[in-house]
């Protein structure tokens, strides 16, 4: 049994391939299938003269009908992926019916329609190269937050509080009428297990109940959130750009097929390599009021001065020290200037907005606990958090990677909704 992807190797031999029939043309006496089977398409061809059997059982068959090929594997420069099967044997597993045909046809169809589809939207080429593009983008962290001596750890999905606002939480009906939340991120639980492993980071769903329609936003997304101890800003800027590059290069490695298929500009992707431009939020403004934005210090930046801002360098620019009043509760603030946050924001080139955002956490209990007075928390549901201020603070510092934004921005989709397999937006949870 052979996989697509691996077909190469095996040219001039007879092999097996499982799949599914993706389109098929008919040309006289011969038929052109195309197949896929999960790795990638391939072209096949039969003789109608040569094998009368696997001619009738191709012929008219419908689409997405699953199917076991036999044949042999020959070079074929025109065909995808440079090769094709001369089919000399076929069993149809499964074949779907002429008179309930597959519904996402070879043409043209409204996103609504294909969302609702989801389902089988993603066994087109483009979503499944996005896809196996995400996977290998997966990987390629592990790999990098494991060599860098990162401990995987896990945070629960289930909180007590809020840690990013309360505007934007889930609320869930607990056991025995309590109130639960879907996480916003996993980042006070990883302050706890750096305490305990020194270097450390989650990578899980985190979910934000913000009634955004923009194509950056989704209410279910996953994170890569690392957190260190006797750790600060610069340890996480650097982190963070050798954590991008490394997800980049990785793709731009392994997955050249899929990019291909993406008509992504592979030669923009392969710049990405530290070091990433790095400038302060007072430069940042000045640098978007230069532009004509009329935004003014102390103002957050939304997509619009983010994709002006990117469009100024070929690679992630960091933006760093914040003002502190704009960041949440935890976050340390400079020594020099207290009225900046010892925080940092990564934005991608070409317009895709904020990849990471982190910091250095604040690490006085007493400045904690005035914090989350002063931000209206409950301060029951915190008690656990300062304790780790309590018994043996020290310096630390982490970030978060949102996953989508980061593979839609490799991947180069106009909407982050088409790089995780089932979205999860406003006003929509199906399928």
């Amino acid at each position: 049994m052979v996989a697509i992807e691996h077909a190469d190797q095996h040219a001039g031999r007879t092999v097996v391939l499982r799949g599914w029939l993706y389109n098929l043309r008919e040309s006289g006496k011969l038929l052109f299938p195309i197949f896929r089977d999960g790795t990638g398409v391939m072209q096949g061809v039969v003789s109608q003269k040569d094998y009368p059997d696997a001619f009738a059982a191709l012929k008219g068959l419908t689409q997405e009908s699953s199917v076991i090929v036999t044949g042999k594997v020959q070079a074929e420069p025109r065909a995808p992926g440079g090769y094709e099967i001369h089919i000399s044997g076929i069993e149809v597993v499964q074949r779907v019916p002429e008179s309930d045909p597959y519904p996402i046809q070879l043409k043209e169809h409204g996103v609504d329609f294909l969302l609702d589809r989801r389902h089988l939207w993603i066994r087109t080429p483009r979503q499944a190269a996005i896809l196996r593009i995400r996977a290998e983008a997966v990987r390629a962290a592990h790999n990098f937050m494991d060599g860098q001596g990162y401990t995987l750890t896990e945070a629960p999905i289930f909180t007590p509080a809020a840690c990013e606002g309360t505007t934007t939480l889930f609320e869930v009906n607990y056991i025995d009428d309590q109130k639960a939340y879907l996480t916003q991120s996993g980042q006070l639980y990883v302050e706890a297990t750096a305490m305990a492993l020194g270097k450390v980071y989650t990578f899980g769903p985190t979910f934000r109940a913000e009634k955004s329609k923009t194509r950056r936003h989704l209410t279910e997304f996953w994170m890569l959130e690392p957190e260190a101890a006797y750790a600060h800003l610069d340890d996480m800027t650097a982190l963070g750009e050798g954590l991008v590059s490394a997800m980049v290069q990785s793709v731009v490695r392994n997955r050249a097929r899929e990019l291909q298929t993406l008509g992504r500009d592979v030669a923009k992707l392969a710049k990405i390599e530290p070091p990433f431009p790095r400038i302060s939020y007072d430069e940042a403004v000045q640098a978007l009021q230069n532009a004509g934005n009329p935004v003014k210090w102390g103002d957050d930046f939304g997509g619009d001065e983010e994709t002006l801002l990117s469009k100024q360098f070929d690679k992630p620019v960091i933006i760093h020290r914040y003002p502190a009043a704009m960041k949440a509760f935890y976050m340390a603030t400079d020594p020099v200037r207290p009225d900046l946050s010892l925080s940092f924001d990564m934005i991608a080139p070409e317009g895709f907005g904020e990849i990471i955002g982190g910091g250095e956490r604040q690490a006085s209990y007493e400045t904690l606990l005035a914090r989350i007075r002063e931000a209206g928390l409950p301060e029951e549901a915190f008690q656990w958090y300062l304790d780790l201020r309590r018994y043996g603070s020290v310096p630390h510092a982490g970030f978060g990677l949102g996953l989508e934004r980061t593979v839609a921005w490799i991947c180069g989709t106009e909407h982050i909704r088409e790089v995780i397999p089932f979205p999860r937006m406003l006003y929509r949870v199906y399928p």
